[in-house]
């Protein structure tokens, strides 16, 4: 169900999943004057929390779902893993950006990597891997390869580096022979991501090109504007502008990149809010979680142009050595430092627990000054 209309506050909307990226929503949302609802099955979660009601059932409960139908003029997500079909149903009664279609896309690595490949847009070389004898020979190009889950994989889990068809075959026997995507490894130069909104109109607000780093499998900094040509960060966020278009996509999305050489080859796509783009609370004029209401009500999308430079860094579950609370003093000593902590109940390893972002004002700020206070108050914070 589509709309022409703006849905003005104070209307009620409604968020499926509780999370970081939730809770940023719900107070987004809040400061636009908007109630939401959110549908989560954890009683303490992040966004149920502050959310104005917080249903806590499952994400295909009959029951929560006709609540939401009826007191919802609009639905969004801020996971890629809630049940397409839960979209579908809402979409009967209420508008749902992004749609189930875009949604069931992200979140199969199949359909994405084909969708992708058939738009147009570069990628990986890759091989579909839906019984054992489809893993390739050890003379294939496709070697060193990544094997990865078609499905629930995500921060580096379901996936396991093979160099040859004896370790995929282990790797897709671990996985319990689940559809999976090989994909070859690239010697990677670098990793950029683009954070942009789209409306239903079709007009779009991308964020600048973001630099990444991870650490096992987990982002861990984003360093914007990305330290790499002007050409590289153009040309990202061109083909992340196409995708969105090819996808009819409306709300914000996060498009993965990699840089191998002059060559620029999508990764994967977020169809929500993305952890790249958190920088954007401190750095932008509009941040991701604002454009997500404005693309979800049909309100005017916000200017996405950075007013800092900007270091964001993770953290993880990891930091709270022995049971200790994290130095928090120490990070903030730091006076163009930002903190956000995410109200999550129990720090476990590999938890995002939240982040920070260091920033400093374009053209007097030197970014290298940036990125070391960064790494300083990483250490402080025992991130790594």
């Amino acid at each position: 169900m589509t709309i022409s209309n703006t849905i003005n506050a104070p209307a009620m909307l409604g968020m499926l999943g509780g999370g970081q990226l939730g809770r940023f929503f719900v107070t987004a949302a809040h400061e636009l004057g908007y109630k939401v609802t959110v549908l989560d099955p954890d009683a303490n979660s992040p966004a149920g929390k502050i959310a104005d009601v917080h249903l806590c059932a499952n994400y295909d409960d009959a029951s929560a779902l006709k609540q939401m139908t009826e007191t919802c003029q609009a639905v969004t997500t801020e996971f890629e893993n809630v049940p397409a079909s839960t979209l579908e149903q809402l979409a009967e009664s209420v508008t749902v950006r992004p749609s189930a279609a875009c949604v069931a896309i992200a979140q199969n690595r199949v359909l994405e990597k084909n969708f992708i490949k058939q738009a147009g847009l570069p990628v990986a070389p890759f091989a579909v891997i839906n019984a054992m004898n489809d893993l390739p020979a050890d003379d294939s190009d496709l070697y060193p390869a990544i094997l990865k889950v078609a499905r629930f994989g995500y921060d580096g889990k379901g996936q396991a580096r093979v160099k040859n068809q004896a370790e995929a075959q282990k790797a897709f026997a671990d996985f319990k022979q689940e559809i999976c995507v090989l994909e070859q490894m690239l010697p990677l130069d670098l990793e950029v991501s683009v954070v942009l909104a789209r409306d239903a109109q079709g007009n779009i607000a991308a964020f600048p090109t973001a630099e990444n780093s991870h650490l096992n499998g987990i982002l861990d900094i984003s360093i914007v504007p990305a330290r790499c040509s002007e050409v590289v960060k153009a040309n990202a966020q061109e083909l992340a502008k196409k995708l969105a278009e090819k996808l009819d996509y409306v709300g914000v999305l996060g498009v993965e990149f990699f840089v191998v050489g002059k060559q620029l080859l999508v990764n994967e796509i977020a169809p929500r809010p993305h952890n790249s783009g958190h920088y954007t609370l401190d750095a932008c004029v509009t941040n991701q979680f604002e454009q997500q209401v404005r693309a979800l009500t049909g309100l005017p999308l916000g200017d996405s142009g950075l007013h800092s430079n900007a270091v964001m860094v993770n953290i993880l579950g990891d930091s709270w050595v022995s049971g200790a609370e994290p130095a928090w003093d120490k990070a903030l000593a730091h006076n163009n430092l930002k903190l956000h902590l995410y109200s999550k109940e129990e720090p476990r390893k590999a938890r995002k627990m939240g982040h920070f972002t260091v920033i400093g004002r374009l053209k007097v700020q030197d970014k290298q000054a940036l990125l070391n206070t960064a790494l300083i108050a990483r250490s402080q914070l025992n991130i790594g």
